[in-house]
């Protein structure tokens, strides 16, 4: 991605003025989306949001080795939470919700720039650590009362789908901790970035451990192998509320509402390629010459975007697939390899080795888990038809 030279005035230590130049190279991209203004602290909230979503609800499923539902669709059973609630027999579609959530984020789209983000990602990080908190609480509340099912950590299935299912769980991990943003986050701070990125990952790392391993361990505990796909379906028992009707609605509108800001951090790769086709760096951003090419080419991109998900409401099912052949080599492979390359370690030394198990070992483990997601792609290909209300 571009590199940003940021072309306002800053104060040296003598107290004068110095103005930083536009680099001739900067394209619109670099120059309009990724502003190198943020703090580390800034850099925290993007990372959070980034990483800390609602997907996180579904660890205690992904716990039974049975699948795990991504983001579009975490949105859309949150929001069927609250309208099954309200209005139990009601005659709105899947792919309404999906369309109605696409007109939101066609909103959201056109907020300007990454660094525009920072007190919404700060928004964001606090809903996620309170929708966090109200489903753990949940958890435990129906886990020690008689409401819940009966207590069963046993796997389900066969030898054939355990064993596949340990794969296609291992593709979801990979995928619920994936991060394909983090160029772009890291180019939003302002020089000099050294230490910022990590005191950012130390914020980002204290919301995911505290809320991945309260939300999966509670809810795995309270419903052992009766998990749903999303823990906030479990507080729901044939129609009938585990909890108070009030507390499934804060908690699927905590839900809900994070999970816009996570569509936005995840449009601006997209609103930086935009940028660079369609902006003129030379022109102001807020010219006639670059507003209309970005509001035309932002509102498409989510248009297209919104048709595809409500035509395709089953992306659950290829999310492991992602996980296998994205998510994997990203996180786990390429790091390893890339550090090999680049610092030339001995052979002799512990680190090259390390690195070296760690890629081979992930590399295998990525090819088994994309041969789990395609068996499990094919088994459920029965259901998939467009416009699905699944």
């Amino acid at each position: 991605m571009g590199t940003l030279f940021p072309d306002e005035e800053s104060e040296n230590p003598n107290g004068d003025h110095q103005l930083h130049h536009q680099h001739e190279d900067v394209d619109a991209g670099a120059l309009f989306v990724l502003k190198s203004k943020g703090s580390w602290l800034h850099c925290g909230y993007h990372l959070s949001t980034s990483i800390v979503a609602p997907p996180l609800l579904s660890l205690p499923y992904a716990f039974t080795f049975l699948g795990w539902t991504a983001g579009i669709s975490c949105l859309v059973i949150g929001a069927l939470a609250i309208y099954l609630l309200s209005n139990p027999n009601g005659s709105m579609k899947l792919y309404e919700f999906v369309i109605i959530f696409g007109c939101f984020m066609l909103i959201l789209a056109q907020i300007p720039s990454f660094h525009s983000l920072r007190h919404i990602n700060l928004v964001s990080l606090i809903l996620c650590l309170a929708y966090s908190a109200a489903a753990t609480a949940a958890s435990i509340y129906i886990g020690e009362s008689s409401k819940g099912p009966e207590k069963d950590y046993s796997i389900k299935g066969d030898t054939e789908n355990r064993l596949f299912g340990v794969f296609n769980a291992i593709a979801i991990i990979a995928t619920t901790y994936g991060n394909g943003i983090i160029p772009e986050i890291q180019a939003t701070l302002a020089p000099p970035v050294k230490g910022k990125m990590f005191k950012g990952l130390c914020v980002c790392y204290f919301v995911l451990i505290v809320t991945f391993f309260s939300v999966s361990v509670s809810g795995y505990w309270a419903f052992g192998n009766e998990s749903e796909g999303l823990v906030l379906s479990n507080f729901v028992d044939n129609g009938k509320p585990l909890v108070p009707t009030w507390f499934i609605y804060m908690t699927n509108i905590f839900t809900v509402t994070q999970l816009s800001a996570v569509g936005v951090v995840y449009l601006q790769p997209t609103n930086e390629v935009l940028e660079q086709a369609f902006g003129d760096p030379k022109s102001p951003e807020f010219s006639k010459r670059n507003v209309i090419p970005r509001v035309i080419s932002r509102s498409l991109a989510i248009t297209i975007s919104t048709i595809i998900a409500a035509m395709l409401p089953f992306f659950g099912d290829i999310n492991s697939l992602i996980g296998a052949f994205g998510f994997i080599p990203l996180d786990f492979i390429l790091p390893v390899v890339f550090y090999n390359f680049t610092f030339r370690p001995s052979k002799r030394t512990f680190i090259f080795w390390l690195n070296l198990t760690i890629a081979v070992t992930f590399s295998a483990l990525g090819a088994i888990a994309a041969i789990a997601a395609v068996r499990q792609i094919v088994l459920d290909a029965k259901n998939y038809r467009l416009f699905a209300n699944v």
